[in-house]
């Protein structure tokens, strides 16, 4: 049996101001996730980003096609029903960030971390008042409770839209604190993935790519840009 593909049945995709904010609608009639909840998206630009994506849709839609409307639905259908859960668990990543974990040889990679890691955990103390512990080796180390809290907060603070964009940041590099230095232009989005990807990059260095390897680092690399640029389009100052 055939599985059915929706199709495009719209001439238009235009953005509409709406209260709470900016919908999409498809020849006038507004667009809705897949949970039934009208699409309402916190600012013009990322409206018109989700528009977009539906105006570029030829014959079948492509939903693979369409990361920023898959991302608004998220934030709607997910993370606004269990904020507190995925606040929770994104504040957890700091207890055990990629920054915190070295390697204790060679001295080559030992240094190269120390100057592309401690600056940021340096800023983040500073910043933010959080000093997370380091060890070398992959054994878990103690961090703060208090510091802990204090990140939990930060993530608070977050809209639901925001929280899509900075939970693919953390998710994908590992680190709460490279994320978090994203959003508050501390690093550039580039930046922040050459640092998450320092070990890797080591490795290739010594023994050469591997194609598998470096296609799947591309396709995180785009897909963690993306999670910066939905966090710029879902900010509201």
């Amino acid at each position: 049996m055939t599985m059915w593909k929706a199709k495009r049945f719209w001439k238009e995709a235009t953005v509409a101001e709406v209260e709470g904010g900016w919908t999409v609608q498809l020849d006038g009639r507004p667009v809705k996730t897949p949970a039934k909840t009208l699409l309402v998206v916190p600012t013009r630009e990322l409206a018109e980003a989700v528009a977009a994506e539906w105006d570029a849709q030829e014959g079948e839609i492509d939903p693979n096609q369409m990361p920023y409307t898959r991302a608004a639905n998220s934030a709607l259908d997910k993370v606004t029903v269990q904020f507190d859960e995925v606040a929770d668990m994104l504040a957890a990543y700091g207890g055990s960030d990629l920054l915190c974990y070295r390697a204790d040889s060679p001295e080559g990679l030992c240094a190269r971390q120390a100057s592309g890691w401690d600056p940021i955990l340096d800023w983040l103390h500073s910043t933010h008042g959080v000093r997370l512990n380091k060890i070398a080796g992959v054994m878990p180390v103690a961090q703060d409770e208090a510091g802990q809290v204090t990140l939990r907060e930060r993530v608070g603070k977050l809209s639901a839209f925001e929280m899509a964009g900075f939970h693919d940041l953390v998710t994908i590099s590992g680190s709460f604190a490279l994320a978090l230095a994203v959003i508050e232009n501390r690093l550039q989005p580039e930046e922040a993935w050459e640092l998450s990807r320092i070990d890797e990059n080591w490795q290739i260095e010594q023994w050469g790519a591997d194609e598998e390897a470096t296609e799947l680092a591309e396709y995180k690399k785009a897909a963690f840009l993306l999670a910066a640029d939905l966090y710029a389009k879902a900010y509201v100052a």
